[in-house]
């Protein structure tokens, strides 16, 4: 998901600030606005009155109709109109992460609230996405007739079919990163909106429930996100599931299930949407969790 790459401006761009005396001539403030609204761009749903990016509209009114259920919002992914859940989620967690370390930053450059905005735009539509505890709504949109069709979200006409997980039909992967997804943002929103971080905690438990209790990969069960965005393990989700809720809630179950994680990843080369194995154990070190 290209709001990943933006991710990382963002962050580039707070640590930059914390050590301006070095690259001064640079306006990173700037670059951290910028990286932000990025976010409104990517909006779907229902614009609201503080929409800063004018040239967007109101988009995907419809989405979810089709299986009787409310998924309007979240985010599409870079240039396309299709939702899909796996690298959204991800990128919710990541800039929830940012969020938390580097809290008085954003809001010393005036970009906590726009920064809070941006994550609540995408939890919100994850917690409606979390139908039931075990079922969760992971792709809206066709991503081959999307790429065959070069149309503005307010205009487009290719299908908008949701595409779910559920105890038939599983996604650990899918699953376990909308927990922590969630778990982050509560963190994120615990002294600014304790009622919403309670919400948000409630459904990341519930999803880390489902995925640790029906395992598998979720374009097993949603095909046709294979195409775009294949997973290659649910393993490395769990334990950064695990991870976030432990930091959320400081609960010893998910402290032991991190203790007793069979799979580490090995020597890793890489953190992405699909490869969570150093994260996890990054944040696992700094508590101190013997991991096996």
């Amino acid at each position: 998901m290209a709001s990943s790459k933006v991710f990382g401006l963002l962050c580039l761009s707070m640590f930059l600030l914390t050590h301006n005396s070095v690259f001064a001539s640079f306006d990173y403030g700037d670059a951290l606005t910028k990286s932000l609204l990025y976010y409104e761009a990517q909006r779907s749903g229902k614009l609201p009155p503080n929409q800063r990016v004018q040239w967007r509209g109101d988009s995907g009114l419809k989405d979810g109709s089709d299986a009787g259920v409310d998924l309007v919002g979240g985010y599409y992914d870079a240039g396309d109109n299709v939702k899909f859940g796996f690298p959204m989620a991800f990128t919710i967690t990541m800039l929830s992460w940012s969020t938390i370390e580097f809290g008085s930053k954003l809001d010393a450059k005036s970009e906590l609230s726009n920064a809070l905005d941006a994550i609540k735009w995408g939890t919100d539509y994850l917690v409606k996405a979390h139908a039931a505890p075990n079922v969760l709504y992971g792709e809206i949109g066709d991503g081959d007739s999307d790429h065959e069709c070069w149309q503005r979200p307010e205009d487009m006409t290719t299908p908008r079919t949701t595409f779910k997980i559920d105890e038939q039909h599983p996604g650990a992967d899918l699953a376990g990163e909308t927990a922590a997804a969630l778990a982050a943002a509560s963190i994120a929103f615990k002294d600014k909106d304790s009622k919403y971080a309670s919400e948000l905690l409630t459904h990341a438990k519930e999803l880390f429930e489902f995925a640790r209790d029906h395992s598998g990969v979720y374009q097993n069960s949603i095909n046709v996100a294979g195409k775009f965005y294949s997973s290659s393990g649910y393993e490395d989700e769990l334990l950064w599931a695990a991870a976030w809720l432990h930091r959320a809630t400081d609960e010893k179950t998910y402290l032991d299930y991190l203790g007793q994680a069979g799979n580490t990843g090995g020597a890793r080369t890489v953190f992405s949407w699909d490869d969570k194995f150093i994260g996890g154990l990054e944040i696992a070190i700094f508590w101190d969790v013997p991991i096996v």
